[in-house]
């Protein structure tokens, strides 16, 4: 280590005196002072000097390419103004990081990253785009500037970091998830090879429906029960993560029952043919479709009016949240409504003057006057209310209302319904 310091420092023997080197320093011909910028024994300080003062860009590029250049003239070849010198720095510079690596707290080190950092920067393209196809797989890849690539604007310059860079941290993966990056960002990050949880959580709070998509999709994607909970709520309103989720590796069997309660018969078909599930769990999930055909097929065939067929489910004790699950994927809003309204004894048209208004509080709230579950109430906020994804509210720990005994109370005063009986 202490040999190659000091090569790297411009300590090695040169081929000519330093009173010669000298001489060609100051020479007019460029030949002479070319052959200093490439010999790996010229001496630092000529070196330093080439590298600042000389008028040709060949020479300065050559100063750059050099095996023994000092690294702390890097910083200014990194503001070179020739593209093609710092384009020479940087693949210089990601040569050396191996061996630079060994002591990442020395000048030496920092100088390089100092310079790395400029370069990431680099106001031409070309030379970021060439830094970024570098790093994304290179093993000392320092964070910073991963960090920095990773934030680039351009899409050809952020995206290969952003999708292999192993030096890219969970903390900068979620600063640009929390900062609304496009679709593309957050489908790259969804495609990591290994995907925290935390990271994979953020991936679905965006709400971005090809990112989702491919997270799902991804075995080292790591998910939590309660993410994938929530990746099951929201999945009614994005179709295209249900089939990705049916077909997902690690999947519960309790969030496949749940699953069953909204998909077409492509996505149940995946369902009941996966080889993982107990029996018992494979039935269970074949009768939440049974009892969902049977809700159509009697809604079709009773022309009764829907008052007297909420009364009847009622008075059997069928009017329970799965019957009212399977309302809302038949898209039967009269029944919901109706039934609702029958809950709390009020007018259906109060009921549906709520859903009118997608407020998520007010749908919450009705929710629990009506004796729901916050489950149901998200599913109603969704299906019934259809308020948009980024202002849903989602139930506390999976099945705890959220919202405060006072929020609740006032958004029922609100509402009119402070007063109403629950009837549950």
């Amino acid at each position: 280590m202490k040999k190659w310091i000091e090569k790297f420092l411009g300590g090695g023997k040169s081929r000519k005196g330093y009173k010669a080197q000298t001489d060609d320093l100051k020479s007019a011909d460029i030949k002479r002072r070319m052959t200093l910028a490439t010999d790996d024994q010229t001496s630092k300080e000529i070196l330093y000097y080439l590298a600042e003062k000389d008028p040709s860009p060949k020479v300065r590029k050559a100063v750059a390419q050099n095996a023994s250049i000092p690294l702390h003239v890097t910083p200014i070849l990194a503001t070179d103004r020739e593209a093609d010198v710092r384009l020479a720095l940087a693949k210089r510079l990601v040569e050396l990081l191996p061996d630079l690596t060994d002591d990442k707290h020395s000048q030496l080190y920092a100088y390089a990253v100092q310079a790395l950092g400029t370069l990431a920067l680099d106001e031409v393209l070309k030379i970021r785009i060439a830094l970024s196809s570098t790093l994304k797989d290179h093993a000392h890849t320092p964070p910073k500037i991963a960090g920095q690539l990773a934030r680039d604007v351009e899409r050809e310059v952020s995206e290969p970091i952003l999708r292999f860079c192993a030096a890219l941290s969970d903390a900068d993966l979620l600063d640009i998830l929390k900062g609304h990056p496009a679709s593309w960002a957050v489908e790259a990050i969804a495609l990591r090879p290994v995907v925290s949880e935390p990271v994979s959580e953020a991936v679905i709070e965006t709400d971005d429906i090809p990112g989702g998509v491919a997270l799902l999709g991804n075995s080292g994607a790591l998910m939590t029960a309660g993410l994938l909970q929530q990746i099951v709520e929201k999945a009614r309103a994005y179709p295209e993560w249900q089939k990705p989720m049916a077909t997902r590796a690690t999947l519960p069997p309790s969030i496949a029952k749940e699953l069953a309660e909204f998909v077409d018969a492509s996505v149940r078909d995946i369902l009941m043919t996966r080889d993982d599930f107990d029996p018992e769990d494979t039935e269970e999930i074949a009768a939440v479709f049974r009892r969902r055909l049977d809700f159509t097929q009697e809604s079709e065939m009773n022309m009764e009016p829907v008052e007297k067929r909420v009364k009847k489910a009622l008075a059997k004790g069928q009017l329970d949240e799965d019957m009212l699950s399977d309302a809302i994927a038949m898209r039967d809003s009269a029944f919901v409504n109706t039934a609702i309204a029958q809950k709390i004894g009020v007018p259906v048209e109060v009921v549906t003057k709520v859903f009118e208004l997608k407020a998520p509080k007010s749908i919450v709230a009705l929710a629990w006057q009506a004796g729901l579950s916050m489950r149901m109430a998200l599913q109603l906020q969704k299906e019934m209310g259809y308020v948009r994804p980024q202002e849903l509210i989602y139930p506390r720990d999976g099945t705890d209302y959220p919202l405060t005994d006072e929020e609740i109370l006032w958004q029922l005063d609100f509402m009119g319904l402070k007063n109403q009986k629950k009837n549950y």
